[in-house]
């Protein structure tokens, strides 16, 4: 049985992108797609649906006040898709499974499919083998594709040109920006805190007026991340 989307978003090249990326998943099938969201809430409370890829400003009502109006019973997982990291926060109030910025790059969709199919499996009980990797993602170094397990990164640095990925035991300097790093890492897991850092979570040790102690580095909080930073980290 195909797991069944929509997505609503009122940039047609939006919807396009998306609608290409699940031609790689045939266990996946886009049955709608909606750039009024007035009519998508009426498909959605009548229609029995998997998942909801959602943009979040949206003509005659926003994507938040959609979710707010769902009546189905068998409530779909709800996935945000925006140009705007700022609300982020917010969504998490409303129980959404993933937050995708855009412009969204494929490895952050998979790894997005991959937790609606997880959630779906798990709800029908069917078993997840227990061998599968722990999460993680490939960079570049020395001409090297070296694997990065997600949950022992501490935070990446960026530096012009270059990014520093900063683990548990090793630092790794790559030719990658901050932002397309941080768009491949878990939104539930890791923030940007500042113009040239992103950390990770549950890796703080205190915050002390506008910085972060993770082990023994010390990591400023950028002005313009300040208040959204410490009401996820609060929260």
């Amino acid at each position: 049985m195909k797991i069944k989307c929509i997505i609503i978003d009122d940039e047609p090249l939006a919807i396009k992108v998306l609608q290409n990326y699940f031609k790689n998943f045939t266990d996946f099938e886009v049955t709608a797609t909606f750039s009024n969201s007035l009519e998508a809430l009426n498909f959605i409370n009548s229609t029995a649906l998997d998942a909801v890829f959602l943009d979040i400003k949206m003509p005659i009502m926003t994507g938040f006040e959609l979710i707010r109006l769902i009546e189905n019973e068998q409530k779909p997982r709800i996935i945000i898709t925006t140009a705007y990291r700022e609300f982020a926060a917010e969504s998490y109030d409303l129980d959404v499974l993933d937050y995708l910025v855009k412009p969204i790059p494929l490895p952050r969709f998979i790894k997005c499919i991959n937790k609606i199919s997880t959630e779906i499996n798990l709800k029908n009980n069917i078993k997840i083998e227990s061998f599968r990797a722990e999460p993680h993602l490939f960079i570049k170094v020395d001409k090297k594709m070296v694997k990065l397990i997600i949950d022992e990164i501490l935070f990446i640095e960026g530096m012009k040109e270059y990014i520093k990925v900063v683990t548990t035991d090793k630092t790794y300097i790559t030719h990658k920006s901050l932002s397309s790093l941080t768009d491949e890492l878990p939104i539930d897991q890791f923030a940007r805190i500042h113009k040239s850092y992103t950390i990770a979570l549950n890796k703080i040790k205190f915050i002390e007026g506008n910085r972060i102690q993770i082990k023994s580095f010390t990591i400023p909080i950028g002005r313009n991340y300040n208040k959204e930073v410490k009401s996820r980290i609060l929260e």
